[in-house]
C-alpha cells in the first residue's frame, strides 16, 4: 500500500530481457538518490511510476537496485521499459503519515497527456483518461498520474475518453518526474480506492433492485 507521496525520483539505467520471446519480462535496473537504500531489503515493495514492484537485488556499492517486471505488467503499463526518470515511493508503513490518498500500486489505464504549461508559479496538466475510468474521475476527487497523487481540478467527458484537469505546485514539478512530461506523453492512471468500492455497491444494489442475478 501506497500514499502516492512521492519518497525519490531515480533513472532506469538499464533494461535487460529476461527471455526471448514476448511472453518474457524485464529486469530494470534502477538508481536511486543517495541514501535511499538505506533502509531498503530484498522482498520490499517500491512503487515505480504507480506501479508495485518488488525489490529483487541490491547492488549496495553503487547504490543501485533491480527489479523483475512480467510482461503482463509490462501490458499494463508505461514507462518502465526503456531508460528514462521514474518516479519512487516506498512502501507505507503502519505508523506513516498519509499525506496523499489510499494508493495500491496497481495500474488502472495509461493516459495521454494532452497540455502541460505554466500558468502563474504553477502548471496546468490535462491527462485524457480511457473512456471505462471516467465513472471513476469526479472534481475534487484524487487520482494517481505514474505515482504521484493529485487532485482533479476539472472533468470534462468527451467521445474519446474523460480529461482531467490538474494543477501542479512548482514543488510537486521539481521534486517528482513529472517535469518531464510533454503532451503526447504517455503515463500511468490509478483511480481512487473509494470511488472503485463505491462503483462496486452500486452496481451490486442496481443488480438487486432490477431482480438480475448474472
Amino acid at each position: 500500500m501506497f500514499t502516492g507521496i512521492i519518497t525519490g525520483t531515480g533513472h532506469i539505467t538499464a533494461v535487460q530481457p529476461l527471455g526471448e520471446s514476448a511472453t518474457h519480462g524485464k529486469r530494470l535496473s534502477i538508481a536511486p538518490p543517495p541514501g535511499y537504500l538505506d533502509d531498503v531489503g530484498l522482498g520490499d515493495s517500491i512503487a515505480l511510476n504507480g506501479a508495485c514492484m518488488t525489490v529483487t537485488h541490491i547492488n549496495a556499492e553503487h547504490s543501485a537496485f533491480s527489479v523483475d517486471i512480467s510482461a503482463e505488467s509490462l501490458t499494463k503499463t508505461t514507462g518502465l521499459d526503456a531508460p528514462g526518470p521514474i518516479n519512487l515511493e516506498k512502501a507505507l508503513r503502519a505508523n506513516d503519515r498519509l499525506g496523499g490518498h489510499l494508493v495500491s500500486g496497481h495500474v488502472d489505464g495509461i493516459g495521454t497527456v494532452t497540455h502541460f504549461a505554466q500558468v502563474g508559479e504553477s502548471w496546468e496538466l490535462r491527462v485524457l483518461a480511457p473512456q471505462d475510468l471516467a465513472r471513476f474521475l469526479a472534481t475534487k476527487g484524487s487520482i494517481t498520474v505514474n505515482g504521484v497523487s493529485l487532485t482533479v481540478n476539472r472533468v470534462a467527458d468527451v467521445p474519446n475518453g474523460c480529461e482531467v484537469s490538474i494543477n501542479l505546485i512548482p514543488h510537486t514539478v521539481q521534486n517528482t518526474a513529472l517535469g518531464h512530461l510533454r503532451s503526447g506523453s504517455r503515463v500511468n492512471l490509478e483511480i481512487d480506492l473509494i470511488a472503485r468500492y463505491c462503483e462496486r455497491m452500486l452496481h451490486l444494489e442496481h443488480r438487486e433492485s432490477s431482480g438480475t442475478t448474472g
